[in-house]
């Protein structure tokens, strides 16, 4: 048994609970990973964050304003911050991802989307990290870094080079121009649970941010590990354009909304490639190599249709970026 082993049960044995069992239940990108509770008839999830490489205060901050705009986080049973435990409640096995299908998609989007109208409007983001400038260039320059030099081992010419910081400068605009509201910032399949009351149970929200009003939209509807038809996602993404007009989110007309919904969902897919990447090469968690086909060809298809991103569209073409991790994924 490791010490950090032996110290969760030492808290677990001091909150009452004996006769128990605990099992893997999920892990993230991060360093944070989630074990199942088993006692009696009930199940509760033990959160381990170590405390010198997470916080658990952004979770405990977040899920307070989620539960109090009575949205379904999970409730806080006891928490141990010096060693970096939390005990919550715990939603299931069934999230998004698992139960997507054509005839599910409509009644659990249409809850998720309710879900995202309400932390837009009744959630106070004055008080979280800002989605800057310098936060927004970090991050894409993930892509640059981790998945063109480091994985795929080029490094760009001097034109192509122009083209990119091209590239970034118009999308850092595009994302401070928009209204900045709470942001999940992972709000996708993997983070939302299916549960039978107060659908969906929301996860992963300690990176919350005061950000652009499209940002989470497009993480769910141009979601990193499932992909529906274009034009179903065009239309959910207009539908949901409606209701941020009628509720004051916005003030623009639907084609100034998409181009914000498009050049937002750029900006967050090369941020997830460069973070598969990393993912694979830093911490040797290979699977999520599966996932930068999809999320590369969002990014070709908007890039391809978009004129402010004609830089973004020669690199993929010229450097044959498809082609290239069509080639690793099968060997």
């Amino acid at each position: 048994m490791s010490d950090r082993s032996k110290h969760l049960k030492q808290w677990l044995d001091k909150l009452g609970y004996r006769d128990y069992s605990l099992d893997r239940a999920s892990e993230d990108a991060s360093f944070r990973s989630y074990l199942r509770l088993k006692a009696g008839d009930g199940t509760l999830i033990v959160m381990d964050a170590p405390p010198q490489k997470e916080s658990c205060e952004p979770f405990i901050t977040v899920a307070k304003k989620l539960r109090a705009a009575g949205l379904n986080a999970p409730e806080i049973i006891a928490c141990n911050l010096d060693a970096g435990f939390l005990l919550l409640t715990d939603f299931g096995r069934d999230d998004y991802l698992s139960q997507l299908n054509p005839e599910t998609q409509r009644s659990l989007y249409t809850e998720a989307l309710a879900a995202l109208l309400v932390m837009q409007t009744s959630i106070s983001a004055d008080d979280l990290p800002p989605y800057d400038e310098a936060l927004l260039n970090q991050e894409m320059d993930l892509f640059h870094d981790w998945f063109l030099q480091k994985l795929q081992g080029i490094s760009l010419d001097q034109q192509q080079q122009a083209n990119w910081h091209s590239v970034k400068q118009t999308l850092i605009e595009n994302a401070l121009a928009q209204p900045q509201v709470f942001v999940h910032r992972d709000y996708h399949s993997r983070n939302l649970m299916k549960v039978d009351t107060q659908n969906p149970g929301i996860l992963d929200f300690q990176d919350a941010v005061k950000g652009p009003v499209t940002y989470d939209l497009v993480s769910l509807l141009r979601d990193c590990y499932i992909a529906w038809p274009p034009q179903r996602v065009d239309q959910l993404a207009l539908d949901y354009y409606e209701l941020a007009r009628a509720n004051a989110l916005v003030d623009v007309e639907a084609a100034q909304f998409r181009r914000w919904f498009n050049l937002m969902g750029l900006q967050r897919h090369l941020k997830a490639i460069g973070i598969f990447s990393r993912l694979n090469i830093r911490d040797g968690k290979s699977r999520y190599l599966e996932d930068i086909p999809r999320t590369l060809e969002y990014v070709k298809q908007v890039s391809a249709g978009e004129n402010s991103m004609a830089g973004l569209f020669s690199i993929i073409e010229q450097l044959n970026l498809s082609q290239r991790i069509a080639a690793q994924m099968t060997r």
